[in-house]
């Protein structure tokens, strides 16, 4: 049973609960195990890395699926952007949120922690899928939760036009992640440089808004 009173376990939108110093101490030493080794992270080996009692993680997080989920989390609330006000929303302030988007994505994907993350999810899909379905629901989808409401805020100023917010949100992923994802799974990429980043997410929101960008009104309209 997870403690539902801990704010650990209620950080369905980890943006705006952060977790104590302390916990991030402790969510950054679980990510460390999961490097070294992969999904045979347990409850003993994070205690010994973290410096904390076994008794403190159960506390925290109820088990070790809950653990894991609060992990995740904590990963996925690294892809974000600077707050901005939905209801002045203008053209270079959602370029601005776009392009701090996918250039979060793109640095946290291609971190080692988020590689082992994702490796240890796919190679349990067959079987466990409990990992496979805390990556999806805290890292994908959660993510799309995130974004839609800016662009849906960019519909109603005027300045993009689609019918379905998770179509427009699916098409904006494919183009700044790409074959990126995969590519790095395998090993054909290795890093990722800065530069490349920040020009990827430009030219993605470059190309979004050459597919959803709202076409002004003519004149005298």
């Amino acid at each position: 049973m997870h403690n539902a009173e801990h704010p650990l376990n209620q950080m369905a939108h980890p943006i705006a609960l952060e977790p104590t110093s302390r916990q991030q101490a402790v969510l950054d030493a679980v990510l460390a195990v999961f490097v070294e080794q992969g999904n045979r992270v347990t409850m003993d080996a994070v205690a010994k890395r973290a410096s904390c009692s076994k008794e403190t993680l159960y506390k925290w997080f109820g088990d070790r699926n809950g653990m894991l989920d609060a992990t995740v989390r904590w990963q996925a609330a690294r892809v974000g952007f600077t707050p901005v006000d939905l209801t002045r929303l203008d053209r270079p302030s959602l370029v601005r949120v776009l392009e701090e988007f996918a250039a979060n994505w793109l640095s946290v994907i291609s971190s080692q922690t988020s590689l082992a993350l994702n490796r240890v999810a796919i190679g349990q899909a067959a079987g466990d899928a409990d990992l496979g379905r805390i990556v999806l629901e805290n890292g994908r989808f959660a993510l799309g939760e995130r974004l839609k409401p800016v662009l849906e805020a960019g519909r109603e100023a005027g300045l993009l036009d689609f019918s379905d917010s998770e179509e427009a949100f699916r098409t904006f992923f494919g183009l700044f992640a790409r074959d990126v994802q995969i590519r790095l799974l395998l090993g054909d990429l290795t890093a990722l440089a800065p530069g490349d980043v920040r020009a990827d997410a430009a030219r993605a929101t470059e190309q979004f808004f050459a597919l959803y960008g709202a076409q002004p009104a003519p004149k005298g309209a």
